[in-house]
């Protein structure tokens, strides 16, 4: 194994912490809305904005998903009209350097040609 190598034990029966942080982290749009949330906190139309092509169902989805998981905090203001702010929690920024990571094999790839392919 090469010093960089990481050692996975072999899980079967759902205790593998991968398919765990996998099961959480599924889907395309729920790493980008922790990539846009590392940034501070963000109101649902900022998000909206800043992620490109997802709709208001699917982002209403993942921020819940990411509430319930305790990677996200959504706090509302009783204000008229009501103003709703979501932000990381202590577990979700402890994600940070898990997008880094991402971020760096992403900057190794080549970019993708006008119609997605690579």
């Amino acid at each position: 194994m090469s010093s960089t190598a990481v050692a996975f034990d072999m899980c079967e029966d759902g205790t593998c912490p991968v398919s765990r942080a996998v099961a959480v982290l599924d889907g395309k749009w729920t790493m980008l809305v922790i990539r846009d949330l590392l940034g501070g906190t963000r109101r649902f139309g900022e998000l909206r904005s800043s992620l490109a092509g997802i709709s208001p169902k699917t982002l209403t989805d993942r921020l819940r998903d990411l509430e319930a998981t305790g990677l996200v905090r959504r706090t509302l203001y009783p204000e008229i009209p009501p103003r709703v702010e979501y932000e990381l929690t202590e577990r979700g920024l402890a994600l940070a350097p898990v997008l880094g990571a991402l971020a760096e094999f992403g900057r190794s790839l080549p970019p993708p040609n006008a119609d997605g392919s690579r």
